[in-house]
């Protein structure tokens, strides 16, 4: 029974979460070093190098070395989607900053300096991608929040559309994958979901467990974090999760696993980083509390 009790306390939560997607940011305490700064809803984290990189409601930053957030670039848009490519390719989505020209949508957009300058690959005016992965192959997946559905791409130019569900976040399997398409994973307010043919069609929720944010750093080494930001582990895709550790500072708001050991988070407080496979968080990035990531 309490095991029921817990996973019905979560889906409440992830409901809450997937019905929050562009709610305002929340504001810091005046003892926060992001007060400032305003920086409440993080959409994604990822790193290249040892640099860490943080997609917000106010463009791309990174951490200053007092620990307070830089902007990357010149451009304030609110980056929803955000992956960084195994070559070092930025690829995100979401919405121009207020009073910047063209489509309310800005499609798949893409930086090849690391953030500095962005082009827009594809779908401008039409899709808003609230979360992307790509696979082994560098077959791009997002997930069309407006729609509903996920849409997946061999050169991010050309689209096919997929599954329809209602998701907060995917991940694709780092292994290769079979010949009818990759496994894929989705959040939802059930549980995680699993698709077998890259995402054509996904079968009943893998577990009661409920997880608002994945992230698929090695076949054995699946990671994810709860609505309440407990860190979680699962060696089998997913049919069921270790509990690794309590994220620092609350309910999650992105989680990257880079590679097994390396695990990036951020959460109401801040953006922290573990070289343990989160074992241990030490904070790289502070920001003003948001709630929720979306």
């Amino acid at each position: 029974m309490k095991k029921h009790l817990t996973a019905l306390a979560s889906a409440v939560v992830l409901t809450f979460v997937l019905s929050a997607c562009g709610s305002a940011t929340g504001t810091g305490s005046s003892a926060d070093p992001a007060e400032d700064t305003g920086l409440g809803h993080i959409h994604g984290v990822g790193a290249s190098g040892a640099t860490l990189y943080v997609a917000t409601h106010q463009g791309v930053y990174t951490p200053a070395p007092d620990g307070r957030p830089a902007l990357v670039g010149t451009r304030k848009d609110d980056f929803m989607g955000f992956t960084v490519t195994p070559k070092g390719t930025f690829l995100a989505s979401g919405h121009p900053a207020p009073g910047g020209d063209g489509p309310a949508d800005l499609g798949l957009i893409e930086s090849t300096d690391r953030g500095a300058t962005w082009t827009t690959r594809s779908l401008a005016g039409e899709v808003d991608f609230h979360a992307l992965d790509t696979g082994p192959d560098a077959t791009v997946y997002g997930y069309d929040a407006a729609d509903g559905r996920l849409r997946v791409s061999g050169d991010g130019v050309v689209w096919e559309e997929r599954a329809a569900l209602r998701a907060l976040d995917i991940a694709v399997s780092p292994a290769a994958g079979a010949k009818a398409g990759a496994t894929v994973l989705a959040t939802t307010e059930q549980g995680v979901v699993r698709s077998t043919d890259g995402g054509r069609t996904f079968g009943a929720p893998l577990s009661p467990q409920v997880v608002a944010y994945v992230s698929w750093a090695a076949p054995d080494a699946l990671f994810g974090a709860d609505p309440s930001g407990t860190l979680l582990r699962s060696a089998d895709g997913g049919a069921s999760w270790t509990r690794v550790a309590r994220l620092p500072g609350g309910a999650p708001q992105a989680l990257t696993a880079v590679d097994a050991r390396r695990i990036l988070a951020a959460t109401g407080d801040g953006v922290y980083e573990s070289a343990d496979g989160g074992r241990r968080f030490v904070r790289r990035m502070a920001v003003a509390s948001g709630g929720d990531g979306h």
